[in-house]
């Protein structure tokens, strides 16, 4: 097939236009001539590819011709199935033989300048020069060394390219799904911008792997999935885990946390403690110590799972709430006194 157009543009053969956009923009901002002043040959013929490549895949007809007849099909070595095209069309020539479809590719900063825009990161300078085949349309140090390094941030150079604020939403998670880790289906409403620039809303449904032992504030980044205006990046879309209150644990770092109500004869004589963990096991733990207000009964490794390494687990934490009577009567003072005594 000659040139690999999808390889060098890091995209797949089914790639969207939104996949093709990025995939461009990204690309193009790293190997501009102008981002790289000390190996610019390079980098040129580098910028050139990425830019055919681009022309190619994101017009329709010039990657039908592509997919079927590969890189020979586009310099008119084959003719395309129905090839056609309207009055004046430069890239077919017609004669007494079949009509033959030919492909130019076109000056890689005109490109450059569709793409971004009047306002681009190089946007207000004249469009003179003659593109890359004349030299860089962009001279050394119109704006700076670190004009590429600003692009993407807010308060970059004159707010000429910036990227849109992150996007963030809670997402609320269970004790049992930080536990066990889980999967959740998070459906989004955007605008995406075709080449014209004219946007529409499409629905997406974005896949959340929540990992065992994730902590309150963990944060899930989908890159660029907010809406698409002209000459902004799109925002970060940034899920936060938010922790729902369970009804018997409360957590604290990777320790689980268990309060159980107890009378006083309970504390004094012995208890134990029935319960059903995060992933259903059943525990019986027996208490032959005197429990006291302030007694805390520790049982190792039943607590979360640890982020960095779920095979560990933090430990689980009994307290108890004890119940003291209001009266005793001379007969349980008695015994009570008995009970205590050296």
């Amino acid at each position: 097939m000659g040139v690999d157009y999808y390889n060098i543009l890091q995209v797949d053969k089914n790639a969207k236009d939104d996949d093709l956009k990025k995939a461009y923009r990204k690309l193009a901002m790293k190997w501009h001539p102008d981002k790289n002043p000390n190996n610019k040959e390079a980098a040129e013929a580098k910028f050139k590819q990425i830019s055919e490549a681009y022309e190619v895949l994101s017009d329709p007809q010039k990657r039908a011709v592509y997919d079927q007849y590969g890189e020979e099909g586009l310099k008119g070595q084959v003719p395309p199935p129905e090839a056609s095209g309207p009055s004046g069309d430069s890239f077919f020539q017609t004669g007494n033989g079949p009509t033959v479809f030919r492909f130019n590719p076109r000056n890689a900063d005109d490109i450059f300048s569709e793409f971004f825009g009047s306002s681009s990161p190089f946007g207000g300078m004249r469009n003179g020069g003659g593109g890359m085949r004349g030299g860089s349309r962009f001279p050394n140090g119109m704006f700076g060394d670190d004009i590429f390094g600003s692009i993407g941030e807010r308060g970059s150079v004159n707010q000429i390219v910036r990227k849109a604020a992150p996007i963030e939403k809670l997402l609320p998670c269970s004790l049992e799904d930080l536990y066990k880790g889980t999967t959740k289906k998070m459906k989004i409403s955007r605008e995406i911008a075709d080449a014209s620039g004219k946007t529409m809303s499409v629905e997406e449904i974005l896949t959340v792997d929540i990992k065992r032992g994730w902590k309150k504030g963990t944060k899930i980044t989908f890159s660029e999935k907010g809406n698409e205006q002209p000459n902004v990046i799109p925002a970060d879309l940034v899920f936060i885990i938010d922790e729902k209150p369970h009804s018997v644990f409360t957590r604290d770092e990777n320790d689980l946390v268990l309060t159980q109500k107890i009378s006083l004869a309970e504390a004094l004589t012995g208890y134990t403690v029935n319960l059903t963990t995060l992933d259903g096991r059943n525990l019986t733990i027996h208490i032959n110590n005197v429990i006291h207000p302030t007694y805390e009964e520790v049982v190792p490794r039943e607590g979360m799972p640890i982020p960095k390494d779920p095979s560990r687990r933090g430990n689980l934490r009994i307290k108890f709430n004890i119940k003291f009577p209001t009266r005793l009567t001379a007969e349980q003072k008695t015994g009570i006194k008995k009970l205590l005594a050296p």
